[in-house]
């Protein structure tokens, strides 16, 4: 699996997951938390934006929806900024985000997902390029504004639908541009 950078160290005693911004009730769990909570399995096909795809994934975790209505949802909550290790983000319109397949992944054909492939958990959204399933995934920040994150920022497309080959949007922004997003959002952890 590709990806950008060094595949970072998870020590899942230290580990922690947050659902921060436009939700009635943040929250944090630990590893041993989130692996209490009820799983789920999803059958997925999975689609790079390099052109590759892989058949017949099976996948286990925990539903993202559940964690949204834990987290009970601001009726201006419409995007979601998700956070991962090493200051890595992605966006995603809340409509991709909630959705029954999604998952907080942390076994992909029955066994724990390894460090190279998002381990100790990665967030799953099947139907988009799977740049959109973030990698050693922490947390998820609520906006009401639809914010780039890492490859968004580097030209990569804002949605990532591999049906309409939304691989890339345009040009990379500048350092300023991604300032300004930053600081549109003061929670934002990166």
């Amino acid at each position: 699996m590709l990806h950008y950078g060094d595949v970072p160290t998870v020590d899942t005693s230290t580990w922690t997951f947050s659902v921060s911004g436009l939700v009635e009730h943040p929250f944090s769990l630990t590893w041993a938390d989130l692996l209490a909570l009820p799983r789920k399995t999803v059958e997925c096909d999975i689609h790079c934006v390099t052109t590759w795809s892989r058949l017949d994934n099976t996948f286990e975790g925990v539903p993202v929806q559940a964690l949204l209505e834990r987290a009970g949802l601001k009726p201006a909550a419409q995007f979601c900024l998700v956070v991962a290790e090493q200051g890595f983000t992605t966006n995603l319109p809340l409509s991709d985000l909630n959705r029954p397949e999604n998952l907080i992944a942390f076994n992909w054909a029955g066994e724990p997902l390894t460090p190279e492939h998002g381990g100790p958990a990665r967030l799953l959204v099947p139907h988009l390029y799977f740049w959109k399933s973030a990698k050693w995934v922490r947390g998820f920040e609520l906006l009401d504004e639809d914010l780039p994150g890492f490859w968004e920022q580097n030209g990569y497309h804002m949605r990532g639908d591999p049906w309409k080959e939304e691989r890339y949007g345009g040009r990379g922004l500048t350092q300023h541009e991604i300032n300004k997003f930053r600081n549109a959002s003061k929670k934002i952890v990166v």
